[in-house]
């Protein structure tokens, strides 16, 4: 896989820049959470990475072809996503969804590299047990964790998630970036994934982009992203970064209680014995 690269691009609605002017790069093995309070312009930014929005200004690149110079088939054996809402009334099966996700190789795939994708999603994500249930059927975590399943039997070098962990409770929010952080570990691939839970992001990604209003204000390791002072101006919230006792890392920690005034600033301790 060659990289995905965002060159100074933006996004307008009227005069309002949803995403201002954002340079990101995404590298094959490397895990890219993207962080930010509501309204930050993460899905916009998503949704410009994937190709489904095309920028007003700046270039989107795949390999070295500008995004939009990509056929539909051709790009979707290159990257899969996940988006936020999925809408499908239709009374398809569990089975039948993740098949989907196949639909870009209609033309050269082999029952038995149907049978071994569709399979290989429905383990990943824990619903094999789900497969013969309609997808209307399903609660909000477990149709989650079908739209992950086709995603993942698309089989793409690029993989981008829309908030994957919404819905789930917390083995399953665990299980879920488990199979992306493998997706890069063993595979090779590349995950971009929105993510409101900055424990989360800090556990599984090996880089952070941080946006607040449509600007980019940091792009690094989760250490060097996640520090209280930038988080406490973003969030509008004093932040708390300490140690992770159990795993090293950082561990944010909001203060309780309402903010005393929008640019609060957190500080950075230590946890005894961390």
């Amino acid at each position: 896989m060659t990289s995905l690269v965002a060159d100074q691009v933006s996004y307008h609605i009227g005069a309002r820049a949803l995403v201002d002017e954002v340079s990101l790069t995404i590298r094959p093995g490397q895990f890219h959470a993207v962080v930010g309070p509501n309204g930050a312009g993460k899905t916009t930014l998503l949704r410009l990475l994937s190709g489904d929005l095309e920028p007003d200004a700046g270039q989107i690149r795949l390999g070295d072809e500008p995004l939009h110079r990509w056929r539909p088939r051709d790009a979707a054996r290159q990257r899969a996503v996940l988006s936020q809402q999925v809408v499908l009334q239709f009374a398809f099966t569990v089975m039948q969804v993740v098949e989907m996700g196949r639909a870009p190789y209609r033309e050269t795939d082999t029952p038995d590299e149907v049978a071994s994708a569709i399979a290989e999603g429905l383990e990943a994500t824990d619903i094999a047990h789900l497969a013969h249930r309609t997808y209307p059927t399903l609660s909000g975590g477990e149709r989650r964790r079908t739209d992950l399943a086709r995603v993942l039997t698309q089989r793409t070098p690029l993989v981008l998630l829309d908030e994957p962990t919404a819905a789930l409770d917390v083995h399953h929010q665990q299980l879920v970036l488990s199979v992306a952080r493998e997706l890069v570990d063993r595979r090779g691939r590349a995950v971009v994934a929105v993510l409101h839970d900055l424990n989360l992001a800090a556990a599984y990604a090996d880089r952070i982009a941080v946006l607040a209003e449509g600007r980019l204000r940091a792009d690094a390791t989760p250490g060097e992203a996640l520090i209280p002072k930038l988080l406490s101006e973003v969030y509008r919230h004093r932040m708390v970064v300490v140690e992770d006792p159990v795993h090293g890392g950082p561990l944010v920690v909001p203060a309780r209680g309402r903010p005393a005034s929008s640019g609060a600033v957190g500080r950075s301790v230590q946890m005894p014995g961390g």
